[in-house]
């Protein structure tokens, strides 16, 4: 996941934005691994292989 995507996502629960960022594994430019937080609602989306899983935590 590129860091510039943090601008356009948003929660996909209560539509927050900006999510907050873990970075666990960083590859040059590539978010490898982490998560994205909502600060609002505190639903937490894992980062695996560069990919954000946006899927509301309910629904995985």
């Amino acid at each position: 996941m590129k860091r510039r995507l943090l601008d356009i996502l948003a929660c996909p629960v209560c539509r927050h934005h900006p999510l907050e960022l873990k970075e666990t594994k960083v590859e040059g430019e590539e978010i490898e691994a982490g998560s994205l937080t909502c600060p609002n609602c505190h639903a937490i989306y894992p980062i695996t292989d560069g990919i954000p899983d946006m899927l509301p935590p309910q629904d995985r």
